[in-house]
């Protein structure tokens, strides 16, 4: 009877276990794939006329980035992204979880010509509990980056975004700047994405290019 009493504890107290870690490995998964509830940096959206891009004011902040160079615009998201996903999963100094934020910006600075590799910065943002004093990253090739205030045009668009996508997106974006006159900045630009490959409908992606401030 004990022996059947003591089966029945253990599984009992296995299943919680499971249970727990379940959902907390769950709530990762959930936060890491889905945008939807994440928090993402302010930004001031400034009044326009103009229906094919917005413009905005993003406030001082701080993100955690790595560096990458490469050919391919796709696979720079991809390992940085690993890298970050880390560093939010408890690779820091503090070995704490940071929460998932929205979106991953990847600021590209081009190279001198096109069989010339690029570098590419994949960030996350830091959320607001981090913001004061972010955690420590442990990875060498892991930086906190604070970014001063900056204003951006930025274009909005659906679908399962591509480098080919990406860069018709910011054709689009930069024809749409100089019909209507405005000074911006050639280079860096910027690519954000704020859905996983599983999601499947009304996803979200942005070009960013930047105002260019008076000198």
């Amino acid at each position: 009877m004990k022996t059947n009493r003591l089966h029945a504890l253990t599984a009992r107290t296995k299943q919680t276990v499971l249970s727990t870690l379940t959902a907390a490995m769950l709530k990762a998964v959930g936060q890491a794939l889905f945008s939807t509830g994440l928090q993402n940096p302010k930004f001031t959206a400034e009044e326009k006329q103009e229906q094919d891009y917005e413009i905005r004011t993003y406030h001082a902040t701080n993100w955690v980035s790595t560096t990458l160079s490469g050919m391919q615009w796709d696979a720079a998201m991809n390992a940085g992204f690993r890298r970050l996903f880390n560093y939010i999963q408890g690779n820091n100094n503090n070995k704490v979880k940071v929460e998932m934020t929205a979106p991953v910006s990847c600021r590209v600075d081009p190279g001198a010509g096109p069989a010339c590799e690029s570098q590419f910065t994949v960030s996350f943002y830091i959320p607001e509990e981090h913001q004061d004093n972010p955690p420590e990253p442990s990875d060498p090739e892991v930086f906190v980056e604070h970014r001063k205030e900056f204003t951006a045009y930025v274009r909005t668009y659906g679908g399962f975004s591509n480098e080919k996508m990406k860069r018709e997106e910011l054709l689009k974006l930069l024809e749409s700047l100089q019909r209507d006159g405005v000074q911006y900045v050639d280079k860096p630009f910027y690519a954000a994405g704020y859905d996983s490959p599983f999601k499947l409908t009304n996803r979200r992606n942005e070009v960013w290019v930047l105002k260019q401030e008076p000198v």
